[in-house]
């Protein structure tokens, strides 16, 4: 599903820890990876200049990668001096990634707005796929735990689908994906319909109308032949759209959730979060964000 990942880590978050599962990478379908680090400039002199010793140190962790590298596999690795989300943006076109792996903090939406966050600034601004997962859950794996979860991080993808337009951009991507890799990693696809039960219309209404859009949709998903060996799954359910999508995570055995931003940007988005904002900030499973097509 993914070959080449930009895997981020600013070497507090936990994701460091990955360069010491690189051939659990390797399982989950990478063919290349790169560790980046980017070191901030130092402002203490009339001109800010590059952290040589920082980065020395950078580089001597991310270097353990390159221990145990299996065959089909290539790892690089890249520390560069400056602002973070300008460098990764930069080294994420240089490596050709497709997708960007990057941690997310528990922070609220205002800490947000007013100090900034790199994996937020990274969603609006790289066009390309990004996996977000806590570093607060990373750091509690064991080496075993974390194994089994990398080998299978694009295994069970959960989608939220309620027929809108981000919708159906996020269904194309996957199937875009699956069509251009039918052994990708994506073994199990759930489609998750969750509908409004405060509207006027009879909830049982609605309900049956999402199993049809729903069951096209499944349909739509397998319709690439008997060679592909992605299971289709769905389900509709009632209530809250955050709340029932994080239930579904906890029903099933997912191991990521797939969002499309639809955001448009604007002040609106300070006071009515969209529902992939929402989402990145509430899920503890790890969010496999595709951008909104520009």
């Amino acid at each position: 599903m993914f070959k080449r990942a930009l895997i981020c880590t600013d070497l507090s978050d936990s994701l460091q820890r990955l360069v010491n599962f690189v051939p659990d990478l390797a399982k989950a379908g990478l063919e290349h990876v790169v560790f980046f680090h980017s070191v901030p400039l130092m402002t203490s002199r009339e001109i800010p200049c590059a952290d040589d010793e920082k980065i020395r140190k950078a580089t001597e962790i991310l270097s353990q990668a390159k221990t145990s590298v299996p065959e089909g596999l290539t790892v690089e690795i890249e520390v560069a001096s400056g602002r973070a989300s300008d460098n990764i943006v930069r080294a994420a076109k240089k490596h050709q990634s497709d997708i960007v792996f990057s941690g997310m903090p528990a922070h609220s939406a205002l800490n947000e707005k007013i100090f900034g966050s790199t994996t937020m600034g990274l969603v609006d601004s790289v066009n390309l796929p990004i996996l977000i997962v806590r570093p607060q859950l990373i750091s509690t794996y064991r080496e075993a735990e974390l194994s089994h979860r990398l080998r299978n991080i694009f295994n069970y993808l959960l989608l939220p689908y309620d027929g809108s337009d981000s919708a159906k951009h996020l269904l194309n991507e996957i199937k875009s994906r699956i069509q251009a890799d039918p052994d990708c990693a994506l073994e199990t696809c759930l489609l998750s319909w969750i509908v409004d039960n405060r509207g006027r219309i009879a909830t049982e209404d609605l309900i049956e109308a999402a199993r049809r859009e729903i069951d096209e949709a499944k349909s739509a998903l397998e319709g690439f032949g008997t060679e592909i060996k992605t299971e289709i799954l769905t389900e509709v359910r009632s209530g809250n759209a955050i709340k029932e999508i994080l239930n579904s995570g906890n029903d099933h055995d997912i191991t990521a959730i797939a969002v499309y931003s639809g955001k448009s940007g604007g002040i609106l988005d300070f006071a009515v979060p969209s529902f992939t904002d929402a989402l990145l900030r509430a899920s503890w499973h790890p969010i496999v964000h595709f951008p909104r097509q520009k």
